[in-house]
């Protein structure tokens, strides 16, 4: 998810998003333990998409 995408989404969606990536996250980490996955540079895309949601919320939370 890009950065435009990102800000086109209200404050609600970005945190419930942030939650759903987050559980993803833990979700792939725990299935890479037992058996490694097919591409584990999902792993690095899941933790910068949830850096990207927490950096445009807490934006939006200084600028109020």
């Amino acid at each position: 998810m890009k950065a435009k995408e990102i800000k086109e989404l209200t404050t609600a969606e970005i945190a419930e998003r942030l939650d759903a990536e987050k559980a993803k996250l833990n979700n792939m980490k725990l299935n890479h333990t037992i058996s490694p996955l097919d591409n584990p540079l999902q792993i690095r895309e899941a933790r910068k998409t949830i850096a990207r949601l927490a950096t445009e919320l807490r934006q939006r939370e200084l600028t109020k």
